[in-house]
């Protein structure tokens, strides 16, 4: 079963469960019967009754939460939504393009947090931001040469097979 990726637990849902189970475990229902009613895994259903036996059904009650708790407040993520529509240059950085290490270096700045830079992005997630493109294209750009490449040296350069390779006279390849 387990919690796939990126899937939020429910928490009230899971203990609704638990408690199903405690139900059905009282009522002397065999613990693999109560696994396939309730749509769990058996060995959880043993842990569910043995901490049934030393805590009861305040044993089985939800956790709460899951994972660590966040480094960054509510506050703290209006503070950085603030910095980012400043722009990098009010970091002084040249150019207006936010990459991750100049996200975790506003994090760390704005809130005195240390993100590594690849997990920088999962704030920007959180706040609705997205990944940037530059919006323009090089002043110096020559279409025409740029065509004119792509249909002349591209294929030059391209590799291709140079000749068909001899069929292999081994069992395990198909024809």
């Amino acid at each position: 079963m387990g919690n796939p990726a990126g899937v939020r637990r429910d928490f009230v849902g899971l203990e609704q469960r638990r408690r199903e189970a405690a139900e059905l475990l009282r009522q002397g229902v065999h613990q693999a019967e109560v696994a396939r009613r309730v749509g769990a895994h058996r060995q959880s259903v043993g842990r569910w009754a043995k901490q049934m036996e030393e805590g009861g059904l305040r044993a089985l009650k939800r956790a709460g939460r899951a994972g660590r708790k966040a480094r960054l407040r509510a506050e703290d993520l209006r503070r950085i939504e603030r910095g980012l529509k400043r722009g990098p240059q009010a970091l002084s950085y040249e150019s207006g393009l936010w990459t991750a290490a100049r996200v975790a270096h506003l994090i760390e700045k704005e809130c005195g947090v240390r993100y590594h830079a690849g997990h920088a992005w999962r704030i920007l997630r959180q706040l609705g931001w997205s990944c940037q493109q530059p919006t323009g294209r090089a002043l110096e750009r020559d279409e025409d040469k740029i065509r004119r490449w792509k249909q002349k040296r591209w294929p030059e350069l391209k590799k291709r097979p140079k000749t068909r390779a001899v069929r292999s006279s081994s069992s395990t390849k198909a024809d």
